[in-house]
């Protein structure tokens, strides 16, 4: 058998400490499917004193973890403290340069430095891989960079956020809203207590961003991802997709077209027979769509301890066994820019609720802001009255431009007898 290969482990956390508990539980069994022991040589946590009851074993403590980085005793670092910049992506940079392989369970590191880590990575002869850092304990990176190899692949898409769909699943079983929903499921610990980076969708748009990247061979663009979260989405709208024969997802979505890249996060109502439509709870389920497969489907627990730090280990054998292909597909020089698609082309069609003072003549101006933005009508829902006068309507679009949508919903907005912004969620077809 091989010399064994000594782990640098970056962050003792629920991620770190699952690693420490599949690297010490399979040890025997990692080592046959590797070939080489797995040897966890050192460790490094902001707090050394705090007990976790974890079977470290010999492995030396490091308190500066950018230390451990550099040390000629480890063979790949594992950064598992999380955050786009400062002390974790001051840990990549340097186990790059000095020649170590690196994991790394970080999608916002990725999202906003991936490109650059992944040139550094081959600069060096070194691997850097991300498993964990979209989807957990699904494989989807491994999949679209070597199962769909032969594929050209034309979209990808998904529920990218467990938290965002735990939230959405309640609303639609309890009939609560959302902000009702968001704090029970902050109680249960399925959301932070800041929750904005998911709810507000920049947690979907950092994988996103990624798996763009790894399926049609670009530069990682995070900034070219058109974001919007679940803040607007109401019972009301919950209520109305099931009566229209649709489920509210926040989905990831991108698709390579000869004008450019689609990536966008928003919710989305979806048709009840759509793969993505059953998928509840917390969960995540990707989509990709190839030129030779067609459609697969990839589902399962996209966070939590054993699931992210199965893929995190998952990594690990497979620069053990000496995996140094390129992290996004083709070779980081080989990357080309990501010319994003602009939001304001895309065409489809919508879900509009606005509640409106009921008048004579409201449906009459909502229409013609509508018709003055060359955007067509296919069917309107108003029901009675409601307290203070007021009534909730529902239109379904015909498909439009968006950039004609969001003129006519801003002209719309204005009216006077509209008394609060205008929802819309795009309906989408897969």
């Amino acid at each position: 058998m091989k010399e064994p290969l000594r782990i640098g482990l970056a962050g003792l956390g629920t991620v770190g400490g699952g690693v420490v508990e599949i690297l010490d539980r399979h040890r025997e069994l990692l080592a046959a499917r590797c070939g080489r022991p797995l040897v966890l040589a050192g460790v490094s946590a902001r707090h050394r004193d705090r007990h976790r009851k974890l079977k470290i074993g010999k492995a030396e403590w490091y308190d500066n973890p950018v230390k451990m980085a550099a040390d000629p005793g480890i063979d790949v670092v594992v950064e598992v403290i999380g955050g786009e910049d400062g002390i974790a992506k001051t840990i990549a940079e340097t186990a790059l340069q000095s020649g170590k392989s690196l994991v790394t369970a970080n999608k916002a590191l990725i999202a906003h430095h991936g490109t650059r880590l992944a040139r550094m990575a081959e600069k060096n002869g070194v691997a850097l891989r991300f498993e964990a850092a979209v989807a957990g304990g699904v494989p989807i990176i491994k999949s679209l960079r070597e199962g769909l190899v032969a594929n050209q692949l034309v979209e990808v898409y998904g529920i990218l956020n467990g938290t965002c769909n735990y939230i959405l699943t309640q609303m639609e079983m309890t009939g609560r809203d959302f902000n009702d929903v968001l704090a029970e499921a902050q109680e249960l610990g399925y959301a932070e207590a800041d929750p904005s980076f998911d709810i507000d969708g920049i947690d979907t748009a950092h994988k996103l961003a990624i798996l763009a990247s790894v399926s049609f061979g670009v530069e990682v663009n995070f900034a070219g991802v058109h974001i919007e979260g679940l803040r607007h989405i109401s019972a009301e709208d919950i209520a109305y997709a099931h009566e229209l024969g649709y489920r509210i997802k926040l989905l990831g979505i991108t698709r390579f077209g000869a004008e450019g890249i689609e990536q966008r996060v928003h919710p989305c109502m979806v048709e009840i027979d759509t793969p993505v439509a059953h998928v509840e709870g917390a969960f995540n389920a990707i989509v990709a769509q190839g030129d030779a497969v067609e459609r697969t489907v990839f589902e399962g627990p996209g966070a939590g301890r054993g699931p992210t730090a199965s893929a995190v280990v998952a990594d690990i054998v497979d620069i053990g066994r000496g995996d140094l292909s390129p992290a996004f597909s083709v070779p980081a020089k080989s990357l080309k820019p990501c010319e994003t698609y602009p939001m304001a082309e895309r065409r489809g069609a919508n879900y509009v609720r606005l509640l409106v003072v009921d008048e004579p003549g409201v449906i009459a101006k909502v229409a013609a802001a509508l018709r003055d933005a060359n955007v067509s009508i296919e069917s309107i829902i108003q029901r009675g009255q409601a307290e203070g006068d007021l009534v909730s309507m529902v239109m379904i679009t015909h498909e439009a431009r968006e950039g004609n949508m969001i003129q006519a919903l801003e002209k719309i907005g204005r009216l006077k007898t509209v008394v609060e912004p205008p929802t819309m969620i795009r309906i989408v077809t897969f």
